[in-house]
């Protein structure tokens, strides 16, 4: 049987339009969809146990896959199968399950998995943007517990004009790259970089992709409105119990208003705060905590929640004492690690960072080998977040989504200053040491200084800041919180990290857990925002105040020679021959890549001392060494033979021609060791390529006096041509 379909069309304007439809595939899902623009379709499932699971939290599984049968192109490896996520899908599954997880109840606890599959690519697509929207969808078409839909689209920004969904090309010249998730209602989710814009740009382009995910989600309801929206599944939710919450508030407020607002230590107000909740339980009799032990615990930590956030609306103050707007006190230093080619240590209240750089070729560059997307990148960041850095001793299994997340995001904000002409591949390393606030931007801070420390031509020094917001619907109280606590991040109703130069932003991260937060209000806080990060940008200067001239002596030093195609085979010789032999007599490092676009080669030598790097370059021009006929060249004399000398060009040496026996002196010369010998130094003249013999003629003689004639002798030319003998190409006449 033919089944039904049901399909929307988003229109996205310049003859562009997305597709959502279901009724054909994987029909045993509780919900599925297949989201479609132009050739690329995301096939996306969705599946919630009915069962809810013990643990307190929703077990929310997003996974996003790319099949490179999609693009039409086997997957790389022994099995020639799709393994462990790269980087750019889990970068996808986090930002999918951001604006997702917060419209789940936060008593269901089913084990729920979003599913969504890259299923065919198109070149003008970029289906990371449709990711978002596919998942929603499908959840509308399903019974879960869901408060609305919502999707995420793509925008930039490209000669001045905003841009939904842009394709890779496009993006290329746009001044922006952001992803924003919302409802309809409300924003929930920004992320992005950007070339130094302003606070109200950001605003701006965040209200435009708004408006077009508003008419996506108006798509979906119409879907599931036509397919036949299912009654919401019942669930047994968490056990509430008014009264006990009530007493224990009561118990707990004024206790935890006071702790909090004494300012203290993490470590000190944990106890503090732990102590306290003990005591409530000692309130309580053994058969009561056993019925109702787990409650005692979640509505003392809603109090202890409600009490800190009172403290900052109606006092201004905050856990550790400060203000609102004010910064932890922060030390730096550079040039930590002796060994690293670049290394800066920086610190903000208790959070430590400490970044390495190490500089290399474009044989070290990080390559992406996705379906959707093929390249390499000569700048790159990785972070490393232990479980020593919280006080913690947890396994640890491999790079977390956490990890991948932080560290693009600090890679994103600081690409962007770093020079079109850097001739190294660059890898900075953060090793997050302590953590109590934002890492990812303690991470872009002392990227920052270790780059500089380098000796990388930054174009100008990039810091980051955390930022929180506290607000009261009721009241209309909020306050912007700058370099928020990690507390402050749980209890806060955003957060968000904004990196920037001076003059602008480079990246953001921002997720908003309230509804309908005004754009006034957004602005405000970026620009609360802009204040801090400046503050945090003079330590560092005052660090470090511009990059190093020059790498550190055992650093790796470069060059980038330009050189004809032709000139390539030469330089890599018979088998990788001359190359080789270059690098192991010069101890560098040799890398040839091809311009297609210039048809030129690229050979980039690499090396600690000048030495070897000059001896390289030597040969290189050795190489591509052509005389000029009719110029005089100094030549040495490396081998003797009966019929003349090679010589070697002063000045392109491995570069030899012979010098014929008659072209050694203008008299005969029987022996040319009579001449010249071994390791003479000469100068002679380049004729160009005889055409007799065709071989490269150069004389010395040509450069020397010629003697007289002896008197009334007659050159062959001086002869009557009757009195010539013919020869045999001479015409003879009738």
């Amino acid at each position: 049987m033919i089944p039904k379909v049901y399909r929307e069309v988003i229109d996205l304007g310049d003859g562009r339009e997305i597709s959502i439809e279901t009724g054909k595939l994987a029909k045993q899902a509780h919900g599925s969809v297949v989201v479609q623009s132009g050739k690329c379709m995301l096939l996306c499932t969705v599946v919630s146990n009915y069962k809810q699971s013990p643990v307190d939290f929703l077990p929310l599984t997003v996974d996003y896959r790319e099949k490179f049968a999609a693009a039409g192109r086997y997957p790389g490896g022994f099995f020639k199968r799709e393994a462990r996520p790269s980087d750019g899908e889990v970068l996808t599954m986090r930002l999918v399950d951001r604006v997702l997880r917060p419209l789940f109840p936060k008593d269901y606890h089913s084990e729920t998995q979003v599913m969504i599959q890259l299923m065919s690519h198109d070149e003008d697509v970029m289906p990371d943007a449709m990711a978002g929207l596919a998942a929603s969808a499908a959840i509308q078409l399903s019974d879960f517990p869901f408060e609305c839909p919502i999707s995420e689209a793509r925008v930039g920004r490209v000669n001045g004009e905003f841009v939904i969904n842009p394709t890779r090309a496009q993006l290329l010249e746009s001044d922006l790259d952001m992803m924003i998730g919302a409802s309809a209602d409300s924003v929930m989710m920004v992320e992005g970089e950007m070339d130094e814009i302003s606070e109200e740009e950001m605003a701006d382009a965040i209200k435009f992709a708004h408006e077009a995910i508003k008419v996506q989600c108006a798509a979906q309801v119409k879907l599931a409105e036509a397919f036949g929206k299912k009654e919401v599944r019942e669930y047994e939710g968490e056990r509430e119990e008014e009264d006990l919450a009530k007493k224990i508030h009561d118990m707990a407020y004024d206790k935890v208003y006071a702790i909090a607002k004494a300012g203290s230590s993490k470590h000190e107000r944990s106890a503090a705060f732990e102590e306290i909740k003990e005591e409530i339980k000692a309130t309580f009799t053994e058969e009561e905590l056993e019925d109702f032990g787990d409650l005692v615990s979640k509505y003392y930590r809603k109090a202890e929640k409600a009490a800190i956030r009172d403290l900052t609306l109606n006092e201004g103050l905050r856990l550790d004492g400060r203000k609102t707007d004010e910064i932890r006190p922060i030390w730096c230093e550079v040039d930590y690690l002796p060994s690293t080619h670049g290394s800066s240590i920086f610190t903000r209240g208790e959070t430590q960072a400490l970044a390495t750089v190490t500089l290399g070729t474009s044989r070290d560059s990080n390559q992406i080998d996705m379906p959707s997307h093929e390249g390499e990148e000569r700048f790159y960041l990785h972070y490393n977040f232990p479980p020593f850095c919280t006080g913690e001793a947890r396994p640890i299994r491999g790079t977390s989504r956490r990890e991948v997340g932080h560290g693009n995001l600090a890679q994103r904000a600081l690409k962007g200053m770093i020079p079109e002409d850097c001739p190294y591949t660059v890898r900075v390393v953060s090793e997050v040491l302590e953590s109590n606030g934002s890492s990812s931007m303690a991470t872009v801070c002392s990227g920052t200084m270790a780059l500089m420390d380098a000796g990388v031509q930054m174009i100008k020094p990039v810091s980051g800041i955390a930022m929180g917001l506290i607000s009261d619907a009721e009241s209309g109280k909020y306050a912007v919180l700058s370099d928020i606590l990690g507390d402050e991040d749980h209890l806060g109703d955003m957060d968000f990290k904004v990196t920037g130069t001076a003059d602008g932003i480079t990246a953001c991260q921002m997720d908003i857990k309230v509804k309908g937060l005004s754009y006034e209000i957004l602005v405000n806080a970026l620009k609360q925002a802009r204040d801090g990060r400046l503050h945090i940008l003079e330590k560092l200067t005052d660090t470090i105040a511009a990059p190093a001239a020059d790498v550190k002596p055992h650093s790796p030093k470069m060059i980038t020679r330009r050189i004809p195609n032709e000139f390539i085979g030469a330089l890599i010789g018979p088998g990788g021959k001359v190359i080789q032999e270059m690098q192991k007599e010069t101890g560098t490092t040799i890398v040839i890549n091809e311009d297609p676009v210039t048809e030129e080669g690229i050979v980039e030598i690499l090396g600690v001392g000048s030495e070897g790097i000059d001896a390289v370059t030597a040969k290189i021009d050795a190489i591509l060494f052509k005389p000029t006929v009719g110029s005089v060249y100094e030549v040495k004399v490396v081998k003797m033979l009966d019929f003349g000398a090679v010589v070697e060009y002063m000045d392109a040496p491995g570069n030899e021609v012979l010098l014929h026996v008659s072209e050694l002196a203008w008299e005969r010369t029987e022996n040319v060791s009579d001449v010249v010998n071994m390791g003479d130094v000469m100068d002679v003249k380049y004729f160009g390529i005889d055409p007799r013999t065709r071989k490269e003629k150069v004389s010395r003689k040509a450069l020397l006096p010629r003697p007289p004639r002896p008197e009334g002798s007659k050159s062959r030319d001086d002869k009557p041509r009757g009195d010539r003998k013919p020869r045999n190409n001479d015409k003879k006449e009738d």
